[in-house]
C-alpha cells in the first residue's frame, strides 16, 4: 500500500500529482467559526500531514504550508485557508483518487463495523435512520440488508440533494465527520433540522482537549489536512454548537459521543451508566 501511496504522491518539476494549491488570502482578524470570538495564529503544517503517521508513514512534504488557528475563548481549533475551499477544490486535493490511502479504513471497513456496532446496540428497535456524511452508503446498505429503515447522504457523492428533504430521523449518526466540515454553521442547523423531537445523533470526532494549545506546535496527529481534518472540537466548543441549537451532550469515550434532547426509550439503555 505505501508503495503505491509515494508513487501518486511522487513529486515531478513538471507535473505535481496534487496539484496546483491555491490558498486565500487571510484576513488581519480571523474569527472562530463557533463562538465568533477573535483568534490567534497557532502554527503551520504541511499539507501532506496525513494520520497515517500515527502508524509511522509520512507522504513527501507537499511544500504548501496549511495555517491553523484557535480560538481562545472555546478552544476550537480549524484551518480557515482550506474552509474556504469549493467543493471542486476539495475533490481535486482530499478527496481523490489518493484518499483511501491516506485513510484506508473509510471505503469499508470503518462503515461496516459501525454497522455491526449498530445493529447490535439498536437492532431491535423500528427507527429511521440517517447516515449523514455516509460517503459511498455502504454502512447504511448494510443496515438495510438487516431490515433497517436507513438512509445516508454525502454532499459529495449526493451533491444535488437537499439532505433535509429526506424528512426527520429517530437517529442520525455521523462518524468521523465533524472534524472535516468546513462550515460548522450549516453542519448543526442541518441536524437541528433532520432530528424528531426525542432523536438522538451518535457521532464520533475525537476531542482536542489536552492536546492543542498555544504553548506547543501542532503536532497533534488528528491535525491533518491531507485527511480534511480542518474543523478541530474541544468538548466546550462542541458542547457551544450543540446547545445553540437546543441539544444535550454527553460523552461515552475520547471519540464516541450523543447529542439529545428528549432521551428515547429505545435508546435508554446507552444512558443508564451515567
Amino acid at each position: 500500500m505505501f508503495s503505491r501511496l509515494l508513487q501518486l504522491f511522487k513529486k515531478s518539476p513538471s507535473e505535481p500529482k496534487i496539484g496546483r494549491i491555491e490558498l486565500c488570502s487571510l484576513p488581519d482578524t480571523v474569527f472562530c467559526p463557533v463562538c465568533k470570538s477573535k483568534t490567534a495564529y497557532l502554527d503551520s503544517v504541511d499539507f501532506n500531514k496525513s494520520c497515517e503517521e500515527a502508524r509511522g508513514f509520512y507522504l513527501p512534504p507537499s511544500g504548501v504550508k496549511i495555517q491553523y488557528f484557535l480560538c481562545a475563548s472555546c478552544w476550537f481549533c480549524f484551518a480557515p485557508e482550506i474552509a474556504a475551499w469549493n467543493v471542486k477544490q476539495f475533490e481535486e486535493h482530499i478527496y481523490d483518487e489518493a484518499y483511501e490511502l491516506i485513510d484506508p479504513d473509510y471505503r469499508s471497513i470503518r462503515p461496516l463495523a459501525n454497522a455491526d456496532m449498530l445493529h447490535k446496540t439498536f437492532g431491535s428497535a423500528k427507527i429511521r435512520h440517517l447516515d449523514y456524511g455516509g460517503g459511498s452508503g455502504l454502512l447504511s446498505g448494510a443496515l438495510k440488508a438487516r431490515s433497517w429503515d436507513s438512509y445516508s447522504y454525502d454532499p459529495f457523492t449526493n451533491p444535488d440533494l437537499n439532505v433535509v428533504e429526506l424528512g426527520k430521523f429517530d437517529l442520525i449518526t455521523a462518524f468521523e465527520v465533524f472534524e472535516h466540515v468546513p462550515n460548522v454553521d450549516a453542519l448543526f442547523a442541518d441536524l437541528q433540522k433532520l432530528v424528531k423531537p426525542d432523536a438522538i445523533i451518535l457521532f464520533s470526532t475525537l476531542l482536542s482537549d489536552g492536546e492543542i494549545s498555544q504553548e506547543k506546535p501542532l503536532t497533534w496527529w488528528y491535525a491533518s489536512p491531507r485527511n480534511g481534518h480542518i474543523s478541530l472540537f474541544s468538548q466546550a466548543s462542541l458542547k457551544q454548537c450543540l446547545r445553540q441549537q437546543g441539544f444535550n451532550f454527553a460523552s461515552f469515550s475520547a471519540g464516541l459521543h450523543v447529542a439529545y434532547r428528549q432521551i428515547p426509550a429505545w435508546s435508554a439503555h446507552l444512558f443508564q451508566s451515567r
